[in-house]
């Protein structure tokens, strides 16, 4: 059995603690207000900052980047904050951008992060589609983690990163059968793209949950952006009408506040 404790910082950036690791998620660590761009002639401004600064994080042994091109994942500070990883493990086209101890995979590979006296964690690189059929060329690669490790009790925990509901990550929620998924929701849309979506909304959640079966969800990238469509207030109104064993399985974690959760 681990015990994990999970440090939601803000928008997708979470810091992952067990059996002496610390994993950090898509770090996002710049003040509130800037504008970014999105490709396209989209773009969404940041309104929330992160409950904890870049300064306050411990020594990191590995940055998990779903993804490198958009600022609600990687901002300037949070790139800054790459060098002071052991590791960053990324999308093979997102790695070659950057320098350091990089390493790039694509969905359905594997890394292993290792280091003395602690449990060999397996990393393997789970598939995303950043928005509705066809739109990769435009919205760029993308991947979640599976992160496996001796001791677990439910199962993998899995990284969504930023995706909608589709046929390969439906896919691999049979394969990986999660014991606890940090699930990228928020719905995000864009003024230029009408009611097309770019990340999960809650209804597409549902069916994610009753494929992968978890024990635990724990929501993230929700709050924070202009771009999301769908806040906590929304996703629990959805989770309402849904089985309620499914909304049973939602977890939210306090902002900047470590949250034990077994694994």
């Amino acid at each position: 059995m681990t015990a994990v404790r999970f440090t939601h910082i803000g928008g997708p950036t979470v810091l992952i603690e067990f059996d002496g690791w610390r994993l950090l998620t898509d770090p996002t660590f710049d003040p509130p207000g800037q504008t970014y761009s999105f490709g396209w002639g989209t773009s969404s401004r940041k309104l929330a900052g992160p409950a904890l600064a870049a300064a306050d994080l411990p020594p990191l042994d590995a940055i998990l980047l779903t993804h490198t091109h958009h600022g609600d994942n990687l901002d300037q500070a949070g790139r800054d904050l790459l060098p002071a990883a052991a590791t960053v493990v990324t999308t093979r086209s997102g790695a070659r951008t950057l320098t350091g101890a990089v390493r790039g995979l694509r969905a359905g590979e594997m890394t292993r992060l290792e280091a003395p006296g602690r449990p060999p964690i397996d990393v393997t690189a789970t598939p995303c589609r950043h928005g509705p059929p066809l739109s990769r060329p435009l919205t760029g690669e993308v991947i979640g983690f599976a992160l496996t490790w001796p001791g677990q009790e439910y199962g993998p925990l899995w990284i969504t990163g930023d995706t909608v509901y589709h046929r390969a990550l439906r896919r691999s929620a049979a394969e990986v059968r999660p014991g606890t998924v940090l699930l990228h929701l928020g719905g995000v849309g864009f003024p230029l793209t009408g009611r097309l979506r770019y990340t999960m909304t809650a209804r597409q959640a549902v069916r994610l949950c009753e494929k992968a079966v978890p024990r635990t969800v724990l929501p993230v990238h929700y709050e924070g952006w202009q771009h999301f469509r769908q806040d906590r207030e929304d996703v629990e109104r959805d989770l309402r009408r849904a089985p309620r064993w499914v909304g049973g399985l939602f977890h939210w974690l306090p902002l900047g506040t470590p949250d034990p959760v077994t694994v």
